[in-house]
C-alpha cells in the first residue's frame, strides 16, 4: 500500500493531500483567505492540486477564483516554477513580486480577472509592452499585484464606415500598428520603440517626431472600451462616459484596464527627411553654442510643426537630430546647416514611405534589438516652458557637471526632445494629460546593463537635474512627463498631471472606489 503525503505552507495558510493510492483525499486549509501560490506542478500529483484548487469553493482564495473564472493555461501563479521566468521585468534595478499573471484573450477575461483580484483586495495592473521604466505593469516591487497581461490582444479592424478609424487590440505594439497602417497608407502620432505596446503609451502621452505636426498618441484617441474596477466593460466616448475617457487620456492605470482604442489616423506625408549633425569631441563644454542655437529653435513656437528634433549628449559628444515630414525642397529653405555649423559630420536621408521612416526612427536609436532587453537603468525628467528655458550660465553648468561627473563605467545619454507645435493646441485641461504647455523636455538616462544598478548611477542622473533647477526658478513646478515614471520623484502625482490632479481623485472615489487600480504613483483617493 502506497500512502503519498505532501504539505505546503504558504503563510497561514496550508494545503495538505494524505491519501491512498486510487484513493486519493485532498484537504486545503486556509484560515484567512490569504492563499496567494497555487501549489508546484509536479506530475499526478501536481495534477490533483490543480483540481483541488480549480473545485474549491471560488470564495475561498485568490487563485481558486481565477482558476475557477478563466482557462487554467492564461493563470500564471507565483508558486509555478516558470512564474520568474516569465515575470522578468523590462528595468532589472526594481525587483517585482507580482501575485499571479493572467493572459487575456478578451474583455471578459480582464474582467474575470479584475472582479477575482477587488474580491480579495488586491490591485490589478496591466501590462501591454511592459516597457515602463518602473515595471508598474508588475506591481513596480507592490507584492500585492494580479498583473493582466494584454498580449494576446492584437486585433486590428478598420471602421466598417470609412472614416479611417482604427479599432485596435490594447496588446498590440507599435510596430504591429505601423504594419498594419502602412498596408492602407495611414500612420499616427507615437514614439519611436517599436516594442512599446498601445495600452501604455496612449493612457500616459504617447510623443514621438510626429506629435508636433499631429499631436501626442493619446489625442488620437476617439473611444475606447474599458474594463471596470467592478468588472464592468464599458465604453468611454464623447457621449458616453465622457469624464471616463477624460481620465484614461493621460492616467489609464489608475482608472481601469483598456482592452480596446478607436483610433484616427492620418494620411502620411509622401516623403520625409532625417538629419543629424554630430559634434565630436570632449569636453562638453565646447559644445555650448551649438546647444544654445539648439535651444533658441526649440523655443520658438512659430517653428514649422513638420519639424521635429532631438540634442543628444553621450560620451562622445552632442548629436543634434531629428525628421523633417516634407520634401527636400522644404527641407533645404529651411536652412539648418547655417545654424548648426562647425559640425564634425552632417547627414541627410530622403525617405519615401512611412513604414520605412518609423523603421529609421527605431533603427538610429538602437531600439530595434535593443527595446527587447531588460537592463538595469534609472531615468528622470523636466519639463520646459517659455518661461523655464535655461540661461546661458544653467547651461554652462549642465556641460560642466559632464565633463567632471560623467561615468566611465556606466552607459549613459542625455536627451532633450523638442515638443510643442500640435500638442500644445489641446487645452491643459482637455485630458488628463497636463502637460500642453511644454516646448522640451530633459530625459536624462544611465544603465548598467544586466549587472546592478550602483548608487553613482542615480547620483549622476541627479546631479544633472540640479546643475538645471537650481539655476532655472520655476522649473521644478513644471512637473514630469508620465511617460518616463521616475520610482525615485517626489510629490509625483501632482508632477505628472499637475492642476488636473483634483479632478482626477475626484473621479477615482467615482470609477475605483477601492483602489484597485494601484501603483506606487497613481491616482490617490481623495482624502
Amino acid at each position: 500500500m502506497f500512502i503519498l503525503t505532501e504539505h505546503q505552507t504558504y503563510g497561514k495558510s496550508k494545503v495538505t493531500t494524505n491519501g491512498r493510492k486510487g484513493q486519493p483525499v485532498l484537504r486545503i486549509s486556509d484560515r484567512n483567505n490569504s492563499l496567494r501560490h497555487r501549489p508546484r506542478k509536479s506530475g499526478s500529483f501536481g495534477k490533483w492540486m490543480n483540481f483541488a484548487i480549480r473545485n474549491a469553493p471560488s470564495s475561498n482564495t485568490l487563485p481558486a477564483c481565477l482558476l475557477s473564472s478563466l482557462p487554467a493555461s492564461s493563470v500564471l501563479l507565483r508558486s509555478d516554477p516558470i512564474f520568474g521566468l516569465k515575470t522578468v521585468p523590462y528595468n532589472l534595478a526594481i525587483p517585482v513580486h507580482p501575485l499571479a499573471v493572467v493572459y487575456a484573450n478578451s474583455s471578459e477575461d480582464v474582467a474575470a480577472a479584475v472582479k477575482c483580484a477587488s474580491k480579495f483586495g488586491k490591485s490589478v495592473q496591466a501590462k501591454s509592452g511592459g516597457h515602463g521604466y518602473a515595471n508598474y505593469a508588475y506591481g513596480g516591487g507592490d507584492n500585492e499585484t494580479v498583473v493582466v497581461d494584454l498580449r494576446n490582444m492584437k486585433r486590428f479592424v478598420w471602421d466598417a464606415t470609412g472614416n479611417w478609424i482604427a479599432h485596435v487590440g490594447a496588446g498590440n505594439l507599435l510596430q504591429d500598428l505601423n504594419k498594419q497602417m502602412s498596408t492602407t497608407n495611414r500612420a499616427f502620432a507615437h514614439g519611436t520603440c517599436p516594442q512599446v505596446g498601445i495600452g501604455g503609451h496612449a493612457t500616459m502621452g504617447g510623443l514621438g517626431p510626429a506629435s508636433r505636426m499631429w499631436g501626442t498618441a493619446l489625442d488620437h484617441i476617439q473611444s475606447a472600451t474599458v474594463v471596470l474596477a467592478n468588472g464592468t466593460i464599458t465604453q468611454a466616448s464623447a457621449t458616453s462616459n465622457p469624464d471616463l475617457l477624460w481620465a484614461i487620456k493621460g492616467s489609464g492605470a489608475s482608472f481601469g484596464i483598456v482592452t480596446q482604442f478607436d483610433i484616427i489616423t492620418h494620411a502620411p506625408p509622401s516623403q520625409t527627411v532625417q538629419y543629424s549633425y554630430t559634434f565630436s569631441g570632449l569636453p562638453f563644454s565646447q559644445h555650448a553654442e551649438q546647444f544654445k542655437d539648439w535651444q533658441k529653435l526649440a523655443s520658438n513656437t512659430a517653428l514649422d510643426r513638420r519639424f521635429s528634433s532631438n540634442a543628444i549628449f553621450t560620451p562622445l559628444g552632442l548629436v543634434i537630430s531629428g525628421t523633417f515630414f516634407g520634401n527636400t525642397a522644404e527641407w533645404d529653405a529651411l536652412n539648418m546647416t547655417s545654424i548648426f555649423s562647425g559640425a564634425s559630420a552632417a547627414h541627410t536621408l530622403v525617405l519615401n514611405n512611412w513604414l520605412g521612416t518609423v523603421g529609421f526612427w527605431a533603427e538610429n536609436m538602437g531600439l530595434e534589438v535593443a527595446g527587447w532587453f531588460p537592463n538595469s537603468f534609472y531615468a528622470a525628467s523636466l519639463a520646459f516652458t517659455p518661461t523655464t528655458l535655461l540661461s546661458d550660465a544653467a547651461i554652462d553648468s549642465f556641460l560642466a557637471f559632464l565633463d567632471t561627473k560623467s561615468p566611465l563605467s556606466l552607459l549613459w545619454f542625455a536627451i532633450f526632445d523638442v515638443q510643442g507645435g500640435a500638442t500644445n493646441d489641446v487645452p491643459m485641461d482637455a485630458t488628463a494629460y497636463a502637460h500642453r504647455d511644454t516646448l522640451f523636455y530633459f530625459q536624462p538616462y544611465v544603465s548598467n546593463g544586466l549587472l546592478p544598478l550602483p548608487d553613482s548611477a542615480v547620483q549622476f542622473v541627479t546631479g544633472l537635474m540640479e546643475t538645471m533647477t537650481d539655476r532655472t526658478p520655476g522649473l521644478q513646478a513644471n512637473g514630469a512627463y508620465p511617460g518616463y515614471i521616475d520610482p525615485r520623484l517626489q510629490g509625483a502625482q501632482q508632477a505628472y498631471w499637475k492642476s488636473n490632479y483634483a479632478k482626477l481623485q475626484q473621479l477615482k472615489a467615482t470609477y475605483d472606489p477601492k483602489d484597485t487600480f494601484h501603483n506606487p504613483q497613481s491616482v490617490r483617493l481623495p482624502k
